[in-house]
């Protein structure tokens, strides 16, 4: 018997429609928690400058670390604990280790971390290994890495390198100096484990020279996309891409939408860069300033805050191709800001931090952070329209 062509059309069709449909209930499931009634708060946690690191423990406690110190919200950002010292000589860059829950506060500079296996309540100092990239770079005896303003680091969840820890940082240079004249010399890196963190590999350097600060942002399909401030020219922000697990950084491009600082200026601003574990589609958010107030240094790559204000988070639903949303969050003066989100089934859950630099008069004056949900920033936008299957 002889197929029947329009039978197997419409068949082919209802399956692929059946796909789309499923494909949609799967993000719109996983989604679900962030897309309550709008809401947005903003509250300040310490005196003088940070907003470097905000993550989320695996018991959903929301953990805001200040220098060596660190403040616990147990409801999702609605009370925060008193500062907790961390270590006398706790510092560097904060991350999770999905694996095993662990909570290390690396110091790359020095070789050290402190270990919270208790999601945040207690610390252990332990000394780790760094072996530095094909230049010599990144080691604590060779030139160091410095991972201190920085997104926090990530656990990869995709692909041959599940588990895989890897910390954003940077290199100052062959003389390990932050003067304006090495600048040009500096470059991003970063550095992965794979035993847990007791041992690390600094990987290939970002290529763009005069890069700094960064944050890392897997994609379901195993790309990492590097976003990086940069100090030398009059750009928007930076970003590149690594294919195998962080180790290699390749086809780096400005984007024509993501400000990098105040725009016009050479100097640029730590930003926030985050996945939002949705299931199903790679939504990205990335916070920094949205204005024109800033002005050129008189050197270029020279130190300057002026005009550091308007704090703001952008959105894509593409996974990184375009930047469809954004809203502002605070319009008075603001700086470093980094971003994390809570988790699935604890109170956090659906909630949205930006942990950030302001002040009344100037930008370094104090330390907020800002609580809202994926409803707030779509402003009456919805995710069907958002989500370009």
């Amino acid at each position: 018997m002889k197929p029947y062509p329009l039978l197997i059309l419409a068949v082919s069709l209802a399956a692929a429609e059946g796909g789309v449909a499923a494909a949609e209930d799967l993000i719109e499931r996983s989604a679900r928690p962030f897309l309550s009634a709008p809401t947005l708060t903003i509250q300040p946690l310490a005196d003088g400058r940070g907003g470097r690191d905000i993550i989320t423990a695996r018991n959903g406690h929301v953990l805001a670390f200040h220098h060596h110190t660190v403040r616990e919200s147990a409801d999702g950002g609605l009370t925060w604990s008193p500062p907790r010292d961390v270590g006398p000589d706790a510092g560097g860059k904060v991350m999770v280790n999905e694996t095993n829950g662990e909570i290390l506060f690396i110091n790359a500079e020095k070789g050290f971390l402190w270990k919270s296996g208790n999601d945040g309540q207690t610390w252990s100092r332990e000394i780790i290994r760094i072996s530095p990239n094909k230049f010599k770079h990144g080691s604590p005896d060779t030139v160091p890495l410095g991972v201190g303003a920085f997104q926090p680091g990530i656990t990869l969840r995709f692909g041959p390198h599940a588990g895989r820890l890897l910390l954003p940082g940077r290199i100052f240079g062959p003389t390990n100096s932050n003067d304006v004249e090495w600048r040009p010399y500096h470059y991003n890196t970063a550095m992965f484990s794979d035993d847990q963190g007791a041992t690390w590999q600094v990987s290939a350097p970002f290529p763009i020279l005069g890069s700094g600060e960064g944050a890392l942002a897997e994609l379901s399909d195993g790309r990492i996309l590097y976003s990086c401030r940069e100090h030398m020219g009059k750009n928007n922000r930076f970003f590149g891409w690594s294919y195998d697990g962080g180790e290699l950084w390749l086809n780096p491009f400005e984007s024509d939408v993501l400000p990098d600082g105040a725009r016009g200026t050479s100097y640029g601003c730590m930003g926030g860069l985050l996945r939002l574990p949705i299931d199903g589609a790679d939504i990205l958010l990335y916070s920094n300033l949205d204005t024109f107030a800033g002005k050129m240094p008189t050197k270029v790559g020279a130190s300057t805050t002026a005009g550091r204000e308007k704090i703001t988070v952008w959105a894509s639903f593409d996974g990184g191709k375009t930047w469809p949303v954004h809203r502002l969050v605070s319009a008075g003066p603001s700086a470093y800001s980094n971003l994390g989100v809570g988790r699935a089934g604890t109170p956090s859950a659906g909630k949205i931090f930006l942990h950030f630099e302001g002040g009344e008069k100037n930008c370094d004056e104090r330390v907020y952070v800002a609580t809202f949900n994926l409803s707030w920033l779509l402003n009456g936008r919805t995710l069907h329209e958002l989500i370009k299957k």
